[in-house]
């Protein structure tokens, strides 16, 4: 999109409802935002920008790119922005680390905010550090460390095409359901196939929409119902399919009941952690964010299948992963006393907020 239209997705989504080109025309009574179209904005500048009064926005270098002022200043603004004269009296100017914090809880990172000239050489810098903006800081280590490469390129071709988040996770559930249906069979390779893709997707579809400014409500509750309800459903198809293949387990209720119900025990631990706490278990300190990356989620879990589906010995892989979630389980309990006892001390701090 050019950046005209992204900065107007930008400003709209902070609660700007009156977006249009500056034409030197000032509303009497109404704080005015200058955007200038030829730099990109990290979102949460364009958020906190939009709450601001009597501000300008420089670059690290200190030209001056952005404001928010009231009318009688606005006229005045425009010309420091376009002409480079001085700044009116009563008008502070500030770079982008002063206005808004590093720290993203909703990202789970601590990452400065971008303000990124834009031209045509700046280009593929420029997309690359929006990407990189849009990820999340804890996470799988799948998705830390292998994903990113494939899925700016994957990104940046759906947006070419206008290819909706919503349409890649309506393929992601697709996957999901293929990927089932394979393990039942006792298709593991096959089934495999099918599961990583749809992980992958499921990068996809969230950065798109983070990059594209086309995030919303609905999307969100799809992508993360999909996420948080599929993977019992693989371990009890894979376990089915165990008994197809010729390897049934001895015992295939117990185990079921612990990769199913710990998955389900994990969760609950997640949950309570953020009730008692007011902070995800995962970036309270470095250690439960090192260990996000290796947790009995899915694709540390799919990981260890996909190991003992190599190895022919698809069994093995889903006796590894129950060990794994009684493991990750007795972890999480840990960390949860730990906060309560951390707690006396007063309010749990994540530490990529400090």
């Amino acid at each position: 999109m050019t950046s005209a239209e992204r900065l107007t997705r930008s400003l709209r989504r902070a609660g700007v409802a009156d977006v249009r080109p500056w034409t030197g025309v000032v509303l009497p009574g109404r704080r005015h935002l200058l955007v200038s179209d030829d730099h990109v904005y990290d979102a949460v500048l364009i958020a906190d920008l939009a709450r601001a009064r009597d501000l300008v926005l420089t670059t690290e270098d200190g030209q001056p790119v952005a404001a928010a002022v009231d009318a009688e200043k606005a006229e005045a603004v425009a010309a420091t922005l376009t002409q480079g004269a001085a700044l009116p009296e009563g008008v502070c100017a500030v770079a982008p680390a002063a206005l808004s914090s590093a720290y993203n809880n909703a990202l789970r990172k601590r990452e400065a905010p971008y303000l990124l000239a834009l031209t045509p050489d700046t280009l593929p810098d420029v997309e690359r550090r929006m990407f990189a903006g849009s990820y999340k800081g804890v996470t799988d280590l799948v998705t830390k460390h292998v994903w990113p490469a494939p899925a700016l390129r994957v990104t940046r071709w759906c947006a070419g095409r206008g290819i909706t988040p919503n349409t890649v996770t309506w393929l992601s559930l697709l996957l999901v359901l293929l990927a089932m249906a394979a393990f039942w069979q006792g298709w593991f390779l096959s089934g495999l196939v099918a599961a990583w893709g749809m992980t992958f997707l499921d990068t996809v579809d969230g950065k798109l929409a983070r990059v594209t400014l086309t995030a919303t409500k609905l999307g969100n509750v799809f992508d993360h119902g999909i996420d948080l309800i599929h993977p019992p459903f693989w371990y009890w198809a894979w376990i089915v399919g165990l008994g197809t293949a010729g390897l049934p387990l001895a015992d295939a209720g117990p185990v079921l009941a612990v990769v199913a119900g710990g998955y389900v025990l994990q969760r609950l631990q997640e949950g309570l952690f953020i009730a008692l706490f007011k902070l995800e278990i995962h970036i309270w300190r470095p250690f439960d964010s090192w260990f996000r990356l290796i947790t009995a989620r899915r694709n540390p879990n799919l990981l260890l299948l996909s190991a003992g589906a190599l190895a022919g010995r698809p069994d093995l892989g889903m006796l590894a992963v129950a060990v794994w979630t009684v493991a990750s389980l007795l972890v999480h309990m840990a960390q949860i006393v730990q906060a309560l006892a951390a707690r006396r001390k007063g309010p749990l701090q994540s530490w990529l907020a400090r």
